[in-house]
């Protein structure tokens, strides 16, 4: 594929050196390997290498979502992780053609997966309370041309939820139990709603708050991610991994 100006690229020159950009005319990047001049990538395809001013190789690559969420993002708020993320909407039953309501927009990183998976005839609603939060949520979905499955709505999902016979329901706010009838009225039968909180406090009154209102399948979880130095005869867990991020709890409309 023709790298075109606007286009995001991985620029991988080793383990430890590899960036994130978007090619634009008269723009450069600037490494401790050397200068890349990233107008240079107009016309060129992915999977081909270039040197820097220093004649250091570079290998460009084509990024994924995941690479631009954790880099290119501007970031107003914590994040849901890949790890978490991941196991969400595989959970949710998110995929081509699903309508979810989503609450904490937040910076926009779970949104943009969401909107990903339901092209190219879903929709994602997304609702936050603080306008601000809200607008760099849709720039940075206008960066990777995601938007146009979005809509967002500066509004208090507490309040209530204008949708219905929705596929799924994710909330990422810190008292998700003040949304979960206005969670069950908006599901389908079969609906999933999710609910991602960082404090076991939080989870208890989550997951006793979805047996309250008649959801079934009720479970409470968290996933630890552990990654390995992989070398020959030194292969062994890397000393830092990441822990505790938060704690996912799901449930399902009859």
């Amino acid at each position: 594929m023709v790298i075109k100006e606007g286009d995001w690229v991985l620029l991988y020159i080793d383990a430890k050196r590899n960036y994130l950009a978007r090619v634009r005319r008269g723009h450069e990047l600037h490494t401790d390997e050397g200068v890349i001049a990233l107008d240079e990538l107009i016309g060129s395809e992915y999977g081909s290498t270039l040197r820097t001013h220093l004649g250091v190789k570079v290998i460009v690559t084509r990024p994924t979502l995941v690479d631009i969420i954790l880099r290119g993002f501007k970031r107003s708020t914590q994040i849901i992780y890949p790890k978490d993320a991941a196991f969400i909407v595989l959970n949710a039953g998110v995929g081509p053609g699903s309508v979810v309501v989503e609450a904490g927009t937040g910076t926009g990183a779970l949104t943009a997966i969401l909107a990903y998976l339901v092209r190219p005839s879903g929709k994602v609603y997304t609702y936050e309370i603080r306008k601000e939060i809200l607008e760099v949520a849709k720039r940075n979905l206008r960066r990777v041309g995601l938007d146009k499955y979005v809509e967002f709505k500066h509004r208090d999902v507490r309040k209530g939820i204008d949708e219905r016979n929705v596929d799924a329901v994710v909330l990422d706010l810190p008292d998700p139990w003040t949304v979960l009838g206005n969670a069950y009225a908006a599901l389908r039968s079969g609906g999933v709603v999710v609910c991602f909180v960082p404090t076991v406090n939080q989870l208890e009154r989550t997951v006793c708050a979805m047996r309250e209102h008649g959801f079934i399948k009720v479970e409470g979880l968290e996933l630890l991610e552990r990654r390995y130095k992989v070398l020959p005869g030194e292969t062994r867990p890397v000393n830092v991994m990441v822990g505790h991020t938060g704690f996912i709890a799901f449930a399902r409309r009859p």
